[in-house]
């Protein structure tokens, strides 16, 4: 296990300086910058293979970058406890068994270290990350009987348990229906007032323009990031899509 690092509290919770990632000849990402606030909700969107999954591995400290850096509150994420990873949930093979209290459970793996035992605060922060999202009554309950906005609640209050103050949530809306969307949405909300910062993938930009306070548009390199009227326009949308973004109109008709 890494030490846990301590934060510079004069410095941005996270800041990414030229970075850039290659390998067997691929540019993955390529000379990306930019800074967050704590408290901000930012939406990550652009085109499939556009790098939104490799740059949330950078920023957890999963991949290092070939070029560049990454600080989390003045130091490299290596060490942090405070960052909090919620995969695609197509990347969980969902037949583990092991119930929801247990992956929960996983979340303070960084704060007791690999071979100590949880103590009492480690349960009490489990069981009340799980009624923060409204899954107490489901800790003893195996994964794989979970719906698809349950199984994103369950990863959310593992990072809550974790105590993760910079949250990566890897596409946690898709293949969901409106109701566990918005109720999903509304506990983003919650997360926000918690002072929690949010960077949420997401391929939906009608959702990214109504319920994020900026947008990062990626496709390798960063194309624009800013208030969602800013990002979310023609130019930008055409460099980031090219001819297949059609969906400006869509996008923005509400406005």
């Amino acid at each position: 296990m890494s030490p846990h690092v301590s934060h510079l509290p004069d410095q941005p919770i996270l800041n990414l300086a030229g970075v850039s990632l290659r390998y067997d000849g691929h540019t993955a990402l390529e000379d990306v910058t930019f800074h967050l606030h704590a408290g901000e909700r930012v939406a990550v969107v652009g085109p499939n293979g556009a790098g939104k999954s490799t740059l949330f591995k950078i920023v957890a400290g999963v991949l290092r970058p070939t070029e560049g850096e990454v600080t989390v509150y003045g130091s490299g994420p290596g060490g942090h406890v405070c960052i909090g990873y919620v995969p695609q949930r197509s990347q969980v093979d969902w037949r583990f068994p092991v119930s929801v209290a247990d992956v929960v459970m996983m979340g303070r793996i960084a704060k007791l270290g690999l071979f100590n035992w949880p103590k009492k605060r480690d349960w009490d922060l489990v069981h009340a990350a799980l009624e923060t999202v409204g899954m107490a009554g489901l800790a003893n309950r195996q994964i794989n009987e979970l719906s698809g906005g349950q199984q994103q609640r369950m990863f959310i209050a593992r990072a809550l348990a974790q105590e993760a103050e910079l949250m990566l949530m890897d596409e946690p809306l898709t293949g969901l229906d409106t109701p566990a969307q918005e109720s999903l949405l509304a506990l983003l909300d919650d997360l926000q007032r918690r002072g929690v910062t949010l960077m949420v993938a997401t391929h939906d930009l009608e959702q990214a323009r109504l319920h994020f306070d900026r947008i990062l548009l990626l496709n390798r390199r960063l194309i624009a990031f800013g208030a969602p009227e800013q990002v979310l326009q023609a130019g930008n949308l055409t460099r980031a899509y090219g001819s297949r973004k059609i969906l400006m109109d869509e996008c923005c008709q509400g406005e």
